[in-house]
């Protein structure tokens, strides 16, 4: 049988464990809006979506992941201008932003974060090359779970890798320790938010099985 985005997704219901209402709300309904109601996102499901973003697992469990809301008008007019001009009109209608960063000195947690291996902060700062390709490598899988944790908070995740991350961290990380990769815009879509759907490949394009 070939399978493309076109595939029913109830096709394998039976080897899911996830209810079909939770699929379509985390994946197959899901989508990025490119504009958002004028609803607030008030700070507790901020931190609900935390709270469940901050689970999953990373290398030597090291989390680099920092997350800085904008909520005001003011912090987001800070951001917009460093944003790709395609990109400023989506966010600009958000009620909320999130730089995604991540923590080139994450490693000062590390003996908390792995208790049982405390040597793993020495062992990775041995080696800086390594040390900040973790950085970045975890972040970004922590970034995947953080937008499934708004969908989850029944909110709409429009990330957008469209901007100069070097004026973004001046603006907001001027010390240097914090290094933007991701825009994510967070709320309620709007009115007439989505492009048309785009295909997929499918599982025969993507999977061997050996």
């Amino acid at each position: 049988m070939t399978l493309d985005s076109t595939t029913p997704p109830d096709l394998f219901e039976e080897h899911l464990a996830l209810d079909p209402t939770a699929r379509e709300l985390l994946f197959t309904a899901a989508r990025t809006a490119n504009n958002f109601a004028d609803e607030p996102v008030p700070d507790d499901q901020l931190r609900a979506i935390w709270e469940l973003a901050k689970w999953p697992p990373t290398s030597a469990n090291v989390n680099p992941l920092r997350v800085l809301y904008l909520r005001t008008d003011t912090a987001q007019d800070r951001l917009i201008p460093h944003l790709a001009e395609s990109n400023q009109h989506k966010s600009a209608s958000a009620p909320v932003i999130a730089v995604l960063a991540y923590d080139t000195q994450y490693t000062e947690h590390v003996p908390r974060l792995l208790p049982f291996r405390p040597e793993m902060k020495e062992m990775l700062e041995a080696d800086p090359v390594h040390h900040q390709e973790q950085a970045r490598f975890n972040a970004a899988l922590q970034a995947a779970y953080f937008l499934l944790s708004i969908r989850a908070a029944g909110l709409t995740a429009g990330p957008l890798g469209g901007f100069d991350a070097e004026a973004v961290d001046r603006e907001f990380f001027p010390d240097g320790r914090l290094k933007s990769f991701l825009v994510v815009n967070i709320g309620k879509p709007g009115d007439d938010p989505w492009f048309e759907r785009l295909p997929r490949l499918g599982y025969e394009e993507v999977v061997q099985l050996i």
